[in-house]
């Protein structure tokens, strides 16, 4: 079986956790690295998470780790960076203590993607879960980067729902909007996992328990560690008996493509206006001649990723 070669770019957050989790059971999956950016956790915490879900899963091959760099982009307004902690916890793994030693000889993401993506031109696809800081880097670093990458998978944007930072923007593209549309605008193969997919999956406490079931991995002992504080704050904060894993679907438009439906769209980022900032225009006009720039999924089988979910949590419990 060939494994997908991938890097998941990530700023968790424990929906980032978790996708990295499965990232690292599922067999079809070749990680290669982790690279942390800063979004839902600055980019001290990010990086320090990251080194901390490694080390407590400890998988058989550790994957390449980058630093966060520090993002200048504009800041999110105060409600929604206290949504965000209070989803997240105040470090972003909820209330989850995970002793991390201190990092030495660290290599910058946008570093860490370059130099993969020379070794493996064409091979790699790069799963962003965060804003898209670091992949503007790589670009500016590297100009040929896109064009090297095998495959582009963008958790983020709205199509036609509201957004989760504000009433138009969802929050990795509020976060760095300029990253997000020099990314967008370059040539690759590109794909969107907007909030219109990803609000239709909702994992509940009930499912939950049947994707850890009885068994005692290091995988669902971290589970059963960071989602309850998920779950109470997902009841408190949203009034919702369930949480939305949305960084799980983002991984499962790569390991499971069948799941979903795309379109090919004209997407750009809105980067000036006071109450659109970070907004993902569309074009959906019948005579548009803008060219697409992206696929951008909108129906997705939400039991499927569930189940997606559930199998790969399962494959821990028998090695």
């Amino acid at each position: 079986m060939t494994q997908r070669k991938l890097i998941i770019d990530a700023d968790p957050g424990i929906g980032d956790a978790l996708a990295i989790l499965l990232a690292l059971l599922d067999p079809e999956i070749d990680l290669l690295a982790v690279t942390a950016v800063a979004g839902c956790v600055s980019a001290k915490d990010a990086t320090r998470n990251l080194h901390g879900i490694l080390a407590q899963l400890d998988p058989p091959k550790l994957p390449r780790v980058g630093s966060a760099i520090e993002s200048e982009g504009r800041d999110h307004p105060v409600s929604a960076l206290e949504q965000l902690a209070k989803l997240n916890g105040a470090n972003g793994l909820g209330d989850c203590e995970i002793p991390i030693a201190e990092l030495h000889r660290a290599h910058e993401s946008p570093k860490v993607l370059t130099d993969l993506v020379k070794q493996y031109p064409n091979s790699i696809t790069l799963l962003t879960l965060g804003p898209l800081t670091n992949v503007a880097a790589a670009i500016e670093r590297m100009p040929e980067f896109m064009s090297l990458l095998g495959g582009l998978v963008c958790l983020g944007g709205a199509i036609g729902v509201g957004g989760d930072a504000t009433p138009m923007a969802e929050q990795n593209m509020f976060r760095d909007p300029e990253a997000a549309r020099r990314v967008l605008r370059s040539p690759a193969t590109k794909t969107l996992v907007p909030l219109d997919v990803t609000n239709c999956v909702e994992l509940t406490i009930d499912q939950f328990e049947r994707v850890t079931g009885t068994g005692v991995s290091k995988s669902v002992k971290f589970l059963r560690g960071v989602l309850p504080f998920a779950f109470r704050a997902y009841h408190h904060c949203l009034g919702m008996e369930g949480i939305l894993p949305r960084d799980v679907v983002a991984l499962a438009a790569i390991s499971r493509p069948d799941l979903f439906q795309s379109e090919p769209m004209a997407i750009d980022i809105e980067t000036e206006g006071r109450l659109t900032w970070g907004t993902t225009v569309a074009d959906r006009r019948r005579f548009s001649r803008t060219q697409p720039n992206i696929d951008v999924m909108l129906e997705v089988d939400s039991q499927g990723v569930l189940d997606y979910m559930r199998e790969i949590v399962a494959l821990s419990t028998t090695v």
